[in-house]
């Protein structure tokens, strides 16, 4: 598909909106809208559901943006999280030299000048003074608040190894080259998991973190074609990585990189160790050893995870010589798992009606209420937003008690009583997963 389409139903439905619009914009920034929340919302708590909720050796952490600047130090942000990056003398424009395939402008085929490092870490300051302020980072990644608190979360939880800690949240990198609507944003959302193992076992648990974390994308209705795995060459690898494998989907640009898993062996916690001073080993009692343990990482942007289901899930198709544009979302994820529409408004007897049924599925799941135009319009209004299932009160509906239940993907209407839609509801949503 094309990128502007979802860009453009993104705005018109309100998934996404430009950040600060009303002033031109932020380059590279975005809001998520009342439909964006929503979807964004059900992406992270189907993650966490996934990887704590369903799991019997994974914890939780909400660790703070703002860390002390050792943390960066020691984990060699501060020196080595950078890019080489280029200028053209010619029309002064900026590239990063790794997506560079000659030694020449790729716009206006200008000299380039010689590569230079750029750090990507935002600096900021704590202190009420300016001058005599500390300067502090905001954290490119998640992962150092978890590694920075390892062996809080092993005392008070009582692990044994293996075991994991999760972490949703944001993370900020000055990106000189950006685009491709939310995939590289300077804000980002990170989906992040450390999970200790004893060092010996890493590759297993490497290979399935690899294949778990590709089956969730398919269990969520990603289709398998649009999806790979592309391991890294060792010329690619990170300073600290013995092994790292993408998980790579079919964007509108190509092929690009959804999630990460990484074999991080025990670099991060020996860094903290031996800057902070600060024991970071693990005691196994069972056989009377103390080790550094190695870590793997499975770590996916929330961002791109969004942007890939939306791209995915887009369609269009021809019905009765009309162009239907439906997002075919998995019900687990879909803003809006429900719309009543009253089909006429002008009938008070039906809109209160419309409004009592919309109002009981409210402790469930997001369900709406919408009268501002023809039945046809909503329908086609509600398969753009990916809503599931669409509820009719018409006039029969005030003598009979029953409504009509229009199914998104097949479009199928079944009549059902209204004593008997949420059970008949809850029961479609469960078969699809939510």
């Amino acid at each position: 598909m094309e990128m502007e389409k979802l860009v453009s139903l993104c705005k018109r439905r309100g998934f996404i909106f430009q950040s600060s619009e009303v002033y031109g914009g932020l380059e590279s920034t975005w809001d998520y809208g009342p439909l964006g929340v929503e979807l964004k919302r059900n992406v992270k708590e189907a993650w966490w559901r996934s990887v704590v909720y369903e799991r019997n050796d994974m914890e939780g952490l909400d660790a703070a943006i703002l860390m002390h600047p050792s943390v960066w130090v020691a984990s060699g942000h501060v020196d080595g999280f950078a890019d080489l990056m280029v200028d053209c003398k010619g029309c002064k424009k900026r590239f990063r030299l790794d997506h560079l395939k000659e030694k020449k402008c790729p716009d206006c085929g200008g000299e380039l000048t010689e590569p230079r490092k750029f750090n990507l870490m935002f600096k900021t300051q704590v202190g009420s003074l300016e001058d005599t302020a500390s300067s502090i980072y905001l954290r490119p990644e998640t992962a150092q608040g978890i590694f920075v608190n390892f062996e809080n979360v092993l005392t008070t939880s009582r692990r044994k190894l293996p075991f994991g800690i999760a972490q949703t949240g944001k993370a900020f990198r000055n990106e000189v080259t950006t685009g491709n609507f939310t995939f590289r944003s300077r804000e980002f959302e990170q989906m992040e998991i450390e999970y200790f193992v004893k060092p010996g076992t890493d590759e297993e648990w490497y290979k399935k973190w690899i294949q778990d974390r590709f089956d969730w994308y398919i269990s969520l209705g990603i289709k398998k074609e649009n999806l790979k795995l592309r391991p890294h060459a060792k010329d690619e690898l990170a300073h600290y990585a013995k092994a790292c494998t993408d998980i790579e989907y079919l964007f509108p640009m190509g092929w690009s990189e959804l999630e990460g898993i990484a074999n991080r062996t025990d670099f991060d916690l020996k860094q903290h160790a031996a800057s902070s001073g600060k024991d970071l080993s693990y005691f196994d009692e069972a056989t009377k050893e103390r080790f550094v343990p190695y870590v793997i990482e499975p770590s996916g942007g929330v961002d791109r995870a969004v942007l890939a289901f939306l791209v995915d899930s887009y369609r269009e198709e021809m019905v009765r010589n009309d162009k239907r544009v439906v997002l075919g979302l998995h019900k687990a994820l879909a803003p809006i798992k429900v719309a009543v529409l009253p089909l006429l408004k002008n009938r008070p007897e039906i809109v209160e009606m419309a409004l009592k049924i919309k109002q009981g599925f409210g402790k469930s799941f997001k369900a709406v209420y919408d009268d501002t135009a023809s039945i046809g319009r909503l329908y086609r209004r509600q398969d753009e937003t990916g809503t599931p299932f669409c509820v009719t009160v018409d006039v029969e509906s005030l003598s009979d008690k029953k409504v009509t239940v229009r199914d998104r993907d097949t479009m199928q209407q079944d009549r059902v009583g209204v004593d008997k839609l949420k059970e008949y509801l809850d029961g479609k949503l469960k078969e699809g997963g939510f």
